[in-house]
């Protein structure tokens, strides 16, 4: 008896690696864009009570419609001093938050090591924490703090790592720190991320 072999996978078509390449450019394109602005609004031509990072916004934000993800906000957002608790996902969760809200991240400080990206999250403000060490606990809720301070949103992400897309993993309790007691004048704002059918491959 012989049995049936199923076809091995195939590697991306050719219309697959040219749409990766168009987009991949159209990011590259956009990122020149928008440096020169944001520089230009570091050096002064911030107008009174215009928004914090306006070009890391509308960078991540046009990142986002470049993947091809649509963005629908549901529900009253805090505009001033937030602190979003949202669930993870996918790095497209980065691009939808800060293109609907323009917050800042904090990260792992894993992605400061890799120059490129630190420069990225710079513009952005991140606020790097390192979850492996402990006895820093204390620093990072005031670096926490402090960012929060400043105004506009700050985004964590409580699990630490992306789940897959259809439910919530342990929170990681040690940043959390940093709402006890809760900032004056400080929103804090939990955010669900929904990609709906398509969550589980998106993870």
């Amino acid at each position: 008896m012989a049995a049936a072999i199923a076809n091995p996978p195939r590697g991306l078509p050719l219309t697959g690696k040219l749409r990766i390449a168009v987009r991949l450019t159209a990011m590259v394109a956009w990122l020149l864009t928008c440096i020169p602005f944001h520089y230009l609004w570091r050096l002064g031509l911030r107008r009174p009570g215009s928004p914090p990072r306006p070009w890391p916004r509308r960078f991540l934000g046009g990142v986002c419609w470049i993947v091809g993800a649509r963005v629908r906000v549901e529900g009253r957002r805090a505009h001033q001093g937030a602190f979003l608790l949202a669930n993870h996902v996918s790095w497209i969760d980065i691009l939808a938050l800060s293109g609907a809200s323009g917050t800042a991240f904090v990260a792992h400080d894993g992605l400061a090591g890799v120059p490129l990206l630190r420069w990225l999250c710079a513009m952005n403000d991140t606020v790097f924490v390192a979850r492996h060490d402990r006895a820093s606990v204390h620093r990072q809720v005031e670096q926490v703090r402090a960012a929060i301070s400043e105004g506009g949103a700050l985004t964590i992400f409580p699990e630490g790592t992306t789940s897959d897309g259809t439910g919530l993993l342990p929170f990681k309790s040690a940043l959390l720190s940093a709402f006890d007691p809760p900032p004056a004048g400080v929103a804090i704002q939990p955010v669900l991320l929904d990609y709906g059918a398509e969550a589980a491959s998106i993870a």
